[in-house]
């Protein structure tokens, strides 16, 4: 079957673009599998970030499926938490993580951000430092409508944030995705502020690998591969990172300038 039709690179990222969704969420499912075995096997355990959204959910029902990674020497952390939601919430990530992940994969220990913490602050302090117990070996990310990382947004990414976790007033086009998403049914119901790793969080990860689908994410997708690595475009930061690949489907991929990106291959069969 051919998946990867597209291989290229932008500065120090590595780019893959997939026929479909189905064959990105399949080929990015088995290598994190993959990589989880190998790491597994030589350091005796793994430290993870994941993702929450719907740019997430088939490559997630996709390793829940795989064998092999013994989980129970697997820790997990998540990337962000809106501020005074409960886990009871529809919206909540720590119960989408807890549902698709925690449930299914019965990991040694999975760390949530609890964003209805009495002393928000201190729950940003708590996170940081299980980050820093040990190293992040994988991190897992989708790109936002907006361009950004987790709840980085471009009025408060900073690629030069000494924190890991911090407090953040969320954009009305982060909002607005989280409305067309289906995860509340206004802008009015997005709570304003939100929990999240910062990006040089996500960029300790010994490995990084994004997952992008979908025809929405063409226009963010470009902003990142071809405009300037800045903070306007929070995803652009990718593109420092000699440790990531960014995932496309075709569709995410359709508004790039292909003048400008040398192929390395196409059509290749796997």
């Amino acid at each position: 079957m051919r998946e990867v039709i597209k291989r290229f690179t932008v500065d120090a990222l590595s780019v893959q673009v997939f026929e479909e969704p189905s064959a990105l969420s399949r080929s990015v499912a088995g290598d994190v599998n993959a990589y989880l075995i190998d790491t597994v096997n030589r350091q005796g355990s793994a430290r993870v970030i994941l993702a929450t959204g719907n740019s997430q959910l088939l490559f997630l029902k996709e390793l829940s499926g795989l064998g092999g990674v013994d989980w129970s020497k697997v820790t997990l952390f998540h990337m962000d938490e809106y501020l005074g939601v409960p886990k009871a919430h529809p919206a909540c990530f720590r119960r989408y993580m807890y549902e698709r992940v925690e449930q299914k994969l019965h990991p040694a220990r999975f760390h949530y951000l609890e964003g209805d913490a009495l002393e928000p602050i201190r729950e940003c302090d708590r996170y940081e430092s299980l980050l820093r117990e040990a190293p992040i070996d994988l991190c897992c990310l989708g790109i936002g409508d907006n361009g950004h990382l987790a709840f980085n947004d471009p009025p408060v990414a900073d690629f030069g944030e000494a924190r890991l976790v911090k407090i953040v007033k969320l954009d009305d086009d982060c909002k607005t995705q989280q409305v067309n998403q289906g995860h509340f049914p206004d802008l009015q119901s997005v709570p304003a502020y939100a929990l999240t790793l910062s990006v040089p969080a996500l960029c300790l990860a010994r490995k990084m690998i994004g997952l992008c689908p979908g025809a929405h994410k063409a226009k963010p997708v470009r902003a990142a591969l071809e405009g300037p690595i800045d903070p306007i475009c929070p995803a652009s930061v990718l593109r420092t990172q000699s440790q990531a690949v960014l995932c496309l489907d075709a569709a995410a991929a359709g508004a790039l300038d292909w003048t400008r990106h040398e192929c390395q291959d196409e059509m290749v069969a796997r």
